[in-house]
């Protein structure tokens, strides 16, 4: 994983499931929660309803969160995910290169970044609703 020694986190863009592009870079600044998951991962299956939770409880404008997909076949395998997850979140199509740039090697993994864009936390695994909201709460 990335160092949290005041790392810059590397860049991010791609296409959005739901269409469009996404970019780290502009999206203003705020604390953000990057959280890298593969449509077959059962622990990633389990922690979708607390990154929904999370969003109900810390809104757009404190906390930006994305979730990337890595490992995937087709969108149609990540629409099913979504679908059946009910994940209203913004899903960004990744692949090896942001797996290797962002050095996600199991999922799920996500970084917590500062409203500076350095790395302010890192996990891998599973993570309850409450260890996602601490992790977010005290970064800005």
């Amino acid at each position: 994983m990335l160092s949290t020694s005041g790392t810059t986190a590397p860049a991010l863009n791609g296409p959005l499931l739901r269409g469009g592009n996404y970019d780290i870079a502009a999206t203003g600044n705020r604390p953000t929660l990057v959280y890298f998951f593969a449509p077959w991962c059962k622990f990633c299956a389990v922690s979708s309803d607390n990154l929904t939770r999370l969003r109900r409880l810390r809104d757009d404008d404190s906390l930006e969160i994305l979730t990337v997909v890595l490992d995937w076949q087709d969108r149609d395998e990540v629409r099913d995910y979504v679908e059946r997850h009910k994940l209203d979140l913004p899903v960004m199509l990744g692949d090896n290169r942001i797996a290797q740039d962002w050095q996600v090697y199991a999922f799920p993994t996500y970084y917590v970044l500062d409203s500076d864009r350095l790395i302010h936390r890192r996990d891998l695994g599973y993570s309850t609703q409450f260890g996602l909201w601490w992790r977010t709460w005290f970064v800005d």
